[in-house]
């Protein structure tokens, strides 16, 4: 198999969305077939024998990563999203932000007990957003297997936020 350098394919924006933040934009990997080939089947040959009954996705990028693991699994999707978004009923949870609070949800039927959860999205920054998910999981009675993320932030921590759930990151930079 072609070796892909999978962060070369990412594009760095300094001062985005603010002064002083680099951002990583996963997009320019997403419109690079063979780099987008290569993430989800360096993910599917990591999960194809773990056991999960659902992927669940983080609104909005991790709907992209996720869905395509979910296909290539053979697996169905959950989605999680920012509050109001979602049409039936809902369970919700709170993460903090820099200057703030924020909070998803995901449809209240989602996740099954006993269900064996991955979950998975773009980026791993601060945490908030993935340890959120992980409380809806357990919330509704699922088990989760692993949190799963193209990058990861090294310098902010967020798997200290997570732990002891195990991380998997493709692309980490400090």
């Amino acid at each position: 198999m072609e070796e892909i350098d999978l962060k070369k394919a990412i594009r760095e924006i300094p001062d985005f969305p603010k002064k002083g933040i680099l951002f990583y934009d996963i997009t320019t990997l997403l419109r690079d077939a063979k780099a987008f080939q290569r993430t989800i089947d360096i993910f599917g040959n990591r999960y194809v024998d773990k056991n999960i009954d659902a992927i669940l996705a983080i609104d909005a990028r991790g709907f992209i990563i996720g869905s395509a693991l979910a296909y290539k699994l053979g697996k169905g999707i959950v989605l999680v999203r920012k509050t109001g978004k979602l049409p039936y009923k809902t369970l919700k949870a709170s993460y903090k932000l820099e200057y703030g609070v924020d909070e998803v949800e995901m449809h209240k039927d989602a996740v099954k007990k006993g269900d064996r959860i991955l979950i998975v999205d773009d980026l791993l920054a601060t945490g908030g957003t993935a340890a959120a998910a992980i409380e809806l999981v357990k919330k509704s009675g699922g088990k989760v297997i692993e949190c799963a993320f193209v990058i990861e932030l090294l310098g902010l921590k967020g798997r200290d936020k997570i732990k002891p759930y195990p991380v998997f990151s493709l692309i980490q930079y400090k």
